[in-house]
């Protein structure tokens, strides 16, 4: 049989096609996933396990007018090749290449920009208010699953729509809720029945009956039948709580068989009103890796496809800053019965399995709810226990008033370990870290710290387990520089608050400091020693804190070098160097005669595309290269190298 998928430009090429050929087409999807995961990485679980409802989707629905929200986005990947992104997938999360996710320009079919969870009600609801305000006559829908449904942000959306009224379609993508296979049938016959438009019309049509006919008793009879079916069909389906929220529901409905799809969209594409489809779904469907360890290949990187084992690139055995975190948290943890640790639906992602496996009864994942994890975590504070929250950083984002409001301003001792601050890689501009640093350097009583290597991480563990206030620590993905940890046969000495250290100093460092936070220390250390081939000789100082910032030393700087170079893996609006240069100037450091010329490397004022993190690093000049090249700005009174603007 020829390939049906190189003729798919737009999805309207899918209504000629009998299920035979949409059987076909399905199979064609998830080889091409696959196959192009298995060389880029990606997410592949979540995709494979809804080619048939991406499929069924753009079959019945035309979404050159009707609206798509994919929550969370990395489902996508089937209806990007449906779309008419077939060419281009190859380049999926490549630097210059396809989004991971859903991009608006990217595609007129990409509707909404989705990497963070639980949005698209909310997103769909206004949608659907614009299309009715203007007077158009498109369907919205919004696909959520894989965990979304448990943030509240998601019934929040539910709510505010069943109380609106307005015609919105939620199609609830459930991977893991196990219903055996009578009950799934017989309740995905009783949904079908009871919620065609024929059905629905005749309960419109009794009602009316009733009401001429018994005008008395006509309310009490409607309200004893409706919840007559409601009560019946809650008893075979889970659709209680969606129809508590005037949502029609439908379901059960086996999300991998094709006809039966294509069938119900297809009438609930004739109703009205907001209306929950129940799908249910397997992560990973088709590959057998996958379906067998659906958490491993959530998120993958490179695999053999035909064993699905993992591709080591470059025989790297160095424990990466996620594993330093786990480990040393379970070891501080053993002789520390008050540690509890909260992971918001990403303990594997987080290090904190290992954490979970040890001491279970003080593991607590609350699934995608960062706000309720931070106020969780900040009750246990009162009540005497020292809660470790291990989140990502762009996750941490979404709770900011709890971070301010239930836990600084309580000076409460919570700690924060942000995986994934600075650059992430192929995730691209809804996971970078970007933000960490300024959105939480001004917020009193917190302590905000980022290690240079492992054992500093370690130490900086230490450091804020024995703070009566909160902290946080912020550390990049991936392998660190391999600096040996501290085991269990050597205690772990904390870091006296706010003390940094100059890692290279001396006559021969005469022409610059380079100030250096974090994971930009190690490639500071290897700048300096490249200039110092040149004659151009570099100090480096570790800051260690961003608050509170080793001031003294700063001020030193300040007065021992005629330039300074500030270097850091996060926004430059506010960030660290913007705090270096608020000391320096309280200090009245900046008004003096023969100040230090000073310039700023971080990430710019935009969003950063997806790619590797070496080569997003090097293009922004944040590289041992870049580093060098802005220090010879500075020195040659230059200006400021294009690759750090």
């Amino acid at each position: 049989m020829k390939p049906l998928l190189p003729a798919i430009t737009k999805p309207a090429d899918l209504a000629p096609l009998d299920l035979s050929a949409l059987t076909a087409l399905a199979a064609e999807l998830r080889q091409v996933i696959i196959d192009t995961v298995s060389r880029n990485g990606g997410h592949l679980a979540p995709s494979l396990g809804v080619v048939e409802l991406s499929i069924a989707l753009c079959k019945v629905f035309d979404f050159s007018k009707d609206k798509l929200i994919w929550d969370v986005g990395h489902q996508a990947y089937a209806y990007k090749l449906l779309t008419g992104r077939l060419k281009e997938f190859k380049t999926l999360r490549t630097m210059g290449g396809l989004s991971g996710f859903p991009k608006p320009c990217e595609s007129p079919y990409d509707h909404f920009a989705v990497g963070h969870s639980s949005t698209s009600i909310s997103a769909g609801l206004g949608m659907a208010m614009a299309r009715d305000l203007a007077g158009r006559n498109n369907k919205v829908v919004a696909v959520i699953g894989d965990g979304s449904m448990t943030a509240g942000l998601a019934f929040e959306g539910l709510n505010q729509a069943g109380h609106m009224d307005r015609d919105l379609i939620v199609i609830l993508n459930d991977n893991e809720m196990s219903i055996s296979p009578n009950v799934g049938a017989l309740s995905a016959f009783l949904s079908r029945k009871m919620s065609s438009r024929f059905m629905q019309q005749f309960k419109k049509s009794t009602e009316q009956i009733l009401r001429q006919m018994m005008p008395d008793f006509s309310q009490d009879i409607v309200e004893y039948l409706r919840r007559s079916e409601s009560s019946f069909r809650s008893f075979v389906t889970p659709g209680m709580l969606f129809e508590a929220l005037h949502f029609e529901y439908l379901g059960p409905i086996d999300g991998h068989d094709l006809a039966a799809m294509v069938d119900v969209l297809e009438q609930v594409k004739e109703l009205e009103g907001p209306i929950l489809v129940h799908v249910l779904t397997k992560k990973g469907k088709g590959y057998v890796p996958a379906e067998q360890n659906p958490t491993y290949f959530h998120g993958v990187g490179c695999f053999e496809p035909e064993t699905g084992e993992a591709l080591k690139h470059g025989g790297c055995l160095l424990p990466t800053y996620t594993e330093v975190f786990g480990d040393t948290l379970c070891r501080l943890a053993r002789r520390n019965s008050s540690i509890v640790a909260i992971t918001a639906a990403m303990p594997e992602g987080t290090g904190l399995a290992c954490f979970a496996k040890q001491y279970p009864d003080r593991f607590v994942d609350v699934g995608i709810c960062e706000q309720h994890a931070v106020t969780f975590a900040a009750g246990l504070a009162t009540q005497g226990y020292r809660p470790v929250v291990a989140i990502y950083s762009t996750f941490l984002q979404r709770s900011y008033d709890q971070v301010v409001h239930d836990v600084c301003l309580q000076n409460l001792p919570v700690l924060f370990c942000l995986d994934r601050g600075g650059l992430v890689g192929e995730d691209g501009p809804t996971h970078h870290g970007a933000f960490d640093l300024a959105y939480l350097r001004h917020i009193p009583n917190l302590v905000l710290m980022a290690p240079k290597d492992e054992p500093e991480l370690q130490r900086m563990l230490a450091t804020a387990l024995e703070l009566s206030g909160p902290a946080a620590i912020r550390y990049p993905r991936g392998v660190g520089p391999g600096a040996p940890v501290f085991d269990d046969s050597r205690p772990i000495p904390p870091i006296p608050l706010g003390q940094g250290e100059f890692l290279r100093d001396g006559d021969d460092c005469a022409d610059c400091c380079i100030i250096a936070l974090g994971s930009r220390v190690y490639p500071a250390l290897e700048a300096a020693q490249l200039l110092a081939q040149e004659g151009i000789g570099c100090a480096v100082l570790n800051p260690r804190f961003v608050k509170p910032l080793p001031e003294a030393m700063l001020v030193e700087a300040a007065a021992r070098w005629p330039r300074l170079l500030i270097v850091e893996e996060g926004t430059r609006l506010g960030g660290f160097s913007s705090a270096v240069l608020e000391c320096l100037a309280d200090r009245g450091v900046l008004c003096r005669a023969g100040s230090p010329r000073i310039k700023r490397l971080g990430l710019p004022d935009r969003f950063v595309e997806h790619g590797p993190q070496k080569a997003l690093r090097q293009h922004l000049g944040l590289d041992k290269a870049g580093i060098a090249a802005a220090v010879r700005a500075l020195v040659q009174d230059a200006d400021e190298p294009p690759a750090a603007s």
